[in-house]
């Protein structure tokens, strides 16, 4: 059984950087793809940024190529940087067997945790 957790979320002020990172304590991500999911309020949730499970293959939404960079390290992990208000969400991480921006491909999903970004 695949068991996520996500932790490194907070308060942070616009222009400054966040990383996140997600734990499985049940496997090692082995042979699962995974993915960053981001929910503001009112909105729906949206993908951020996948990863193969061997950390070859990466994928980004256009709102944050180039300030987001998703890794894989013994751990899944989200270093965000140049941070804007609109970035502002709960963050959830995720497994499935492929990447994917469609979050019913995922079968796994972490509580989430929450980044807010201050103008």
């Amino acid at each position: 059984q695949v068991q996520l957790a996500e932790a490194g979320g907070g308060l942070v002020q616009a222009g400054g950087s966040v990383t996140l990172s997600c734990v499985d304590s049940g496997h090692s991500f082995r042979g699962y793809a995974m993915g960053w999911f981001r929910q503001a309020p009112g909105k729906e949730r949206e993908f951020v940024s996948g990863i193969s499970w061997t950390g070859t293959s990466t994928n980004y939404a256009d709102s944050v190529k180039g300030r987001f960079t998703i890794y894989v390290k013994n751990a899944l992990y989200l270093q965000m940087n140049s941070l804007r208000p609109e970035d502002t969400a709960v963050y959830y991480c995720a497994a499935g067997a492929v990447i994917s921006v469609d979050q019913k491909d995922y079968k796994y999903w972490g509580q989430g945790t929450q980044v807010t970004v201050s103008s």
